[in-house]
């Protein structure tokens, strides 16, 4: 009996001291080799100090660690090595490289399809989640076409003209309250059978997730607040999306975007511990994205960002859960950005690659056709 005593005690206290418990536990389900859904998860802004600053203010762990490929991405734009998101988000929405500030457009300003545009006209279901306006450059660069990121609600438009299943983020004020025109795109969006709703009529947590209607909820006016302040829809809005998305797809399957969006505006404005909270609440967001797909087999998650904000560093003295960080600039750098994969396909993602590589790897997974026209050209330009 004594001997049990102890060895249950040593356990206890083995378990205490080694390593955290993973935020996601759950059985993996044997991998297809082919996926069905794609998540693409970009935290903007996030390079590799960010996610090192995190994991280490967070007992030295993050949702991250559980995935078994990584590699990196060069993130340079045409006009530029420091590439704004803009730019960024349409290599990897459109697969080409184009100058700083455009959305959704080649080098030569033509308008390029994007995966979420493909995988409309292929019948998968899609989305897109943001904690910026849902206007804002990275999400738009998958359904808007416009030269100037600052379009604000000209993007709105182009966000009405498709068939998008959901749309989650700030910026109610560019769909209803209209500068440009006296359009009301919420009622555009009723008319086309959207479920529309925002902050001012119900919490996310009392949205219903409709199968049968498209959504469009707006969880602010115009910038959603960072999480210090409160914000905490994106975790939640990840696990209620890929449960409506897989309802919605049937057979065909589905592709989301996420952004955490905030940790790059943690970071010009350099402050790093608003940066480490931005980060760990879009973990929890891949925490649930992973639960997701390891429960299916049939999923394949991306996690990267666009670039890299405040050349952050994380300096001597600093201990576990007391990390000492440090900026270098207010603005982005041309750092290469990590990329972690798992699920079917993942391996692709392994190895030192342009960031248009990333949308060639996923039209690869999901088994569409190779591109011949200008876009796949375009995707090799360089500064």
């Amino acid at each position: 009996m004594k001997n049990s005593a102890w060895a249950i005690g040593l356990c206890i206290i083995l378990s205490a001291c080694g390593s955290p418990t993973p935020l996601t536990t759950v059985v993996e389900t044997p991998q297809s080799e082919k996926p069905k859904n794609i998540i693409l998860i970009i935290g903007d802004g996030m390079g590799l100090s960010q996610i090192s600053t995190a994991l280490y203010s967070n007992n030295g762990h993050l949702n991250l660690e559980q995935f078994p490929i990584t590699g990196l991405h060069k993130s340079y734009s045409f006009d530029d090595l420091v590439t704004d998101s803009a730019a960024g988000a349409t290599a990897f929405a459109c697969g080409c490289k184009t100058f700083n500030g455009a959305i959704g457009l080649t080098k030569d300003s033509i308008p390029c399809k994007t995966i979420l545009e493909e995988a409309e006209e292929r019948g998968l279901a899609t989305g897109l989640i943001a904690t910026s306006t849902i206007v804002h450059a990275t999400p738009a660069a998958f359904i808007s076409h416009v030269v100037s990121r600052e379009q604000y609600e000209e993007i709105a438009i182009d966000m009405a003209k498709t068939e998008v299943d959901l749309l989650i983020g700030g910026g109610k004020k560019y769909f209803d309250r209209r500068d440009m025109d006296e359009r009301n795109l919420y009622k555009e969006f009723e008319k086309k059978g959207y479920y529309v709703s925002d902050y001012s009529y119900e919490e996310i947590g009392s949205l219903r997730f409709d199968p049968n209607k498209n959504l469009l909820y707006l969880t602010a006016d115009k910038h959603p607040l960072n999480v210090e302040a409160g914000r905490d829809y994106l975790s939640y809005a990840t696990r209620r999306s890929l449960e409506y998305l897989e309802k919605k797809s049937g057979d065909k399957g589905f592709f989301l975007m996420v952004e955490g969006s905030q940790i790059d505006w943690a970071c010009h404005a350099n402050d790093y511990r608003l940066a480490i909270k931005e980060t760990l609440d879009l973990d929890r967001a891949i925490g649930e994205a992973l639960t997701f797909a390891k429960n299916r087999g049939n999923t394949l998650v991306i996690v990267t960002a666009d670039h890299e904000c405040g050349g952050l560093a994380l300096n001597p003295g600093s201990k576990m859960n007391r990390v000492d960080g440090a900026f270098t600039t207010i603005n982005h750098t041309a750092s290469l950005i990590p990329v972690f994969a798992f699920g079917p396909q993942a391996k692709k993602f392994a190895g030192i690659y342009e960031n248009t590589a990333i949308h060639e790897k996923m039209r690869r997974a999901l088994s569409f056709d190779n591109k011949d026209d200008k876009n796949s050209k375009a995707s090799s330009g360089s500064n």
